[in-house]
């Protein structure tokens, strides 16, 4: 039963030191896309569809 213990208190610490990790490398900027915007450029446009209003004209 004790050794339930001692695997439960190491996973917990384990975990802890990899979410410290990633808490720190976000801080960083490790995560930040730095690719994307060069070649975003060549990527196609989705067809945006604009609504046109249309005035009615008085006569």
């Amino acid at each position: 039963m004790s050794v339930i213990y001692v695997l439960l208190t190491i996973s917990l610490v384990v975990a802890i030191i990899f979410f410290i990790a990633f808490i720190i490398s976000v801080k960083q900027g490790q995560y930040d896309d730095s690719y994307t915007p060069s070649v975003r450029m060549l990527f196609e446009d989705e067809l945006v569809k604009t609504k046109i209003k249309r005035v009615k004209s008085k006569e």
